[in-house]
């Protein structure tokens, strides 16, 4: 009998471990039945979570891109905004084109000026002959000389205001304006003291005994206009305006007189008398417009040389004509005189920084800050408005001599410069 009670102690161990497992074995698989069931309800919502994010970041992303889509949209798509021309690396202070129209230089405070080829003045992409200013030079104004290869230059550095004349002797073909590498042919440093050049114009000088050559005249911030030959850089006459400070002055387009805008509200003009060996005899003065009630900002002559257009604080744009018997002691007459159609949030009228004459006389550009604005020359009345034609100031506005081709058609272009770093082309309005 001894033997047998291990034996039944053995069994009972066995057959309690058996229920013990069998036990254990269902309550785990409850627990992982319950686990699961929690489980699969959060592994559902995750990928919802995940699929939603996706959804939301290009939901908000796509908001921006199509803000800025219309923002390019409307900066490129006013009705007369033609082309751009980019490229410069600061503010572009001046421009002018060549008497055929076909190159327009800038003058950028990045030290270079840019002759640009306008072959066609809607293209993607523009051609240009780079030059590089002295160290330390910042081009303040360009302009032409004779030809599409030749420009004078203002520039300033810290010892004054310095003109230097780039040309080539022998000018390279158009498709290798970028090759072309002029010289300079003339310079002069210090031309008006330590003043800078404000405004520089030249034109070819057809009056009287002239024979065709470029002339230039300079004005500096002070009182004093100088003028120059261009090709050769002789001083050809010298004026002050006594008036304490200029706004800028220019030279008519037969180059037969000096007009200045200055501190006053009056215009001074003055005649330059050409010998009969097309040399400068004198610059004398002549005539002056009176009418304004304060400072004129800016003017411009007519093409014909016979009007000057000037706009002043006092909020008014007055056309003259200057083609009276001076010598006669005849004076200047107001032909038409306008309201400037700006205003300030008071109700105030507004000044216009600059003017520029279409070459057919009949459409009047017209700047303020980064306003454009175009009127017509015979009524007054306002042809077209861009508020922001530029992202900053514009600092400088010139009208194409001739028509330029854009696509199949050519059209009469308008330059603008400004300090946003470009310079842009635009078409003239409807009369």
């Amino acid at each position: 009998m001894e033997p047998i009670v291990p034996i039944a102690i053995l069994s009972s161990l066995i057959l309690g471990a058996l229920i013990a497992f069998v036990a254990f074995s269902s309550y785990f698989r409850k627990r992982k039945s319950e686990v699961a069931s929690i489980a699969k309800p959060a592994e559902a919502a995750a990928p919802n979570l995940k699929n939603s994010k996706p959804q939301q970041t290009k939901k908000s992303q796509s908001k921006p891109h199509h803000s800025h889509a219309d923002k390019d949209l409307n900066k490129r798509h006013h009705p007369l905004d033609l082309n751009t021309l980019k490229g410069h690396g600061d503010s572009v202070n001046g421009l002018c084109f060549s008497s055929d129209g076909h190159s327009l230089a800038t003058a950028c405070d990045d030290g270079v000026v840019r002759v640009f080829k306008l072959d066609d003045a809607s293209s993607k992409s523009f051609k240009f002959m780079r030059i590089n200013l002295p160290a330390g030079g910042h081009p303040t104004a360009v302009a032409f000389v004779g030809d599409a290869y030749s420009v004078v230059v203002a520039s300033q550095n810290l010892t004054g205001a310095n003109l230097y004349m780039y040309g080539e002797d022998k000018p390279k073909s158009g498709d290798n304006i970028q090759q072309s590498k002029p010289e300079i042919k003339w310079e002069h440093h210090n031309v008006h003291d330590k003043k800078y050049i404000i405004t520089l114009f030249g034109t070819k000088a057809t009056h009287g005994a002239a024979d065709g050559s470029t002339i230039i005249a300079s004005s500096s911030e002070g009182t004093d206009i100088k003028l120059w030959h261009g090709k050769s850089g002789k001083l050809l006459g010298n004026v002050d305006t006594n008036q304490l400070k200029n706004n800028m002055a220019t030279i008519s387009p037969d180059g037969r007189f000096i007009a200045a805008a200055a501190f006053t509200a009056d215009v001074k003009v003055w005649e330059i008398v050409y010998s009969k060996d097309s040399s400068v005899k004198e610059v004398t003065k002549v005539m002056q417009l009176k009418g304004h009630k304060s400072a004129v900002t800016w003017l411009c002559f007519t093409p014909n040389s016979e009007q000057i257009i000037t706009a002043s604080k006092d909020g008014s744009i007055r056309v003259w004509n200057i083609n009276v018997r001076y010598h006669l002691d005849e004076d200047p007459k107001t032909l038409k005189s306008f309201e400037i159609p700006l205003h300030d949030s008071k109700g105030s009228v507004l000044s216009y920084d600059r003017l520029s004459v279409s070459p057919d006389g009949k459409i009047l550009a017209a700047t303020h800050g980064s306003l454009l604005q175009w009127l017509s020359v015979e009524t007054g009345q306002v042809l077209e408005t861009a508020d922001k034609a530029h992202d900053g100031d514009i600092t400088d506005i010139a009208w194409a001599p001739k028509p330029i081709s854009v696509g199949d058609k050519r059209l009469s272009i308008l330059a603008t410069a400004s300090v946003d770093k470009k310079v842009k082309l635009w078409a003239a309005p409807a009369l």
